[in-house]
């Protein structure tokens, strides 16, 4: 059975939490949500799943627990939670913003403000998800920033950003300065395709893996038993 490209930014998002252990799994997106649900079938059997509000939840959405909103927020600032986000921006450290496009006293576009994403970024793990990687999201320089990046942080003891996933991709920051880096490409995605696409140079290494294929097992769970209707390749197609 061979993946498509929905498929592989399934995976890429779920390697996120794998041997997580128990931390609270909070995906923003269809794509990421497909992901965390197979991390849990599969290689972070004791991750914590929630709908969002109240719950604990097992991967077919069915309540296993309550989490009453102090003990959410214990979970945020002691680092047991881990994100990931969509960006309307993202620069070569991390700096996401899902605020506004231009100039902050007269924006040439609103967005959906800065909610939530400094204590996300500054009290736990964040992960982003970009389902549409091009030089308009990759970006130089954000314009606001919301989510906190590494040049940013001021040492802040859970800050993380353990990966970014795109349509073209997987990037990190495992280099000295905590800049942006090429981890994987997705299977028929060229490094010069990523190169265009994004707005700032990336490091990228002499080579560049491939994202992983899913096993049989992964397929069979992605396609029967958590997104049967394909709901996945309305984010990204193929």
């Amino acid at each position: 059975m061979s993946a498509t490209r929905s498929e592989y930014c399934v995976i890429a998002c779920a390697e996120a939490w794998r041997d997580a252990g128990e931390i609270l799994a909070s995906p923003m997106g269809l794509i990421p949500s497909v992901g965390a649900r197979l991390a849990r079938l599969t290689f972070s059997p004791d991750l914590l799943l929630t709908d969002g509000e109240a719950l604990l939840v097992r991967p077919d959405g069915t309540p296993e627990g309550w989490l009453p909103y102090r003990q959410h927020l214990t979970l945020v600032t002691s680092g047991r939670r881990h994100v990931m986000m969509g960006a309307s921006q993202i620069d070569r450290y991390g700096n996401q913003n899902i605020s506004c496009i231009g100039d902050w006293a007269r924006p040439r576009r609103q967005l959906l403000g800065v909610r939530g994403a400094p204590v996300n970024t500054l009290n736990n793990p964040t992960s982003y998800w970009v389902p549409r990687h091009s030089r308009r999201v990759f970006v130089e320089k954000v314009d606001m920033v919301c989510g906190v990046g590494y040049d940013h942080a001021d040492g802040a003891p859970y800050h993380r950003i353990p990966r970014v996933v795109s349509d073209l991709g997987v990037f990190d920051f495992a280099t000295p300065d905590h800049s942006m880096r090429l981890a994987s490409l997705h299977p028929g995605v060229t490094v010069a395709q990523v190169r265009e696409a994004t707005g700032f140079e990336l490091v990228v290494p002499d080579e560049v893996p491939y994202t992983r294929e899913p096993t049989v097992r992964e397929l069979e769970l992605i396609r029967e038993v958590i997104d049967p209707q394909g709901t996945r390749s309305r984010e990204v197609g193929g």
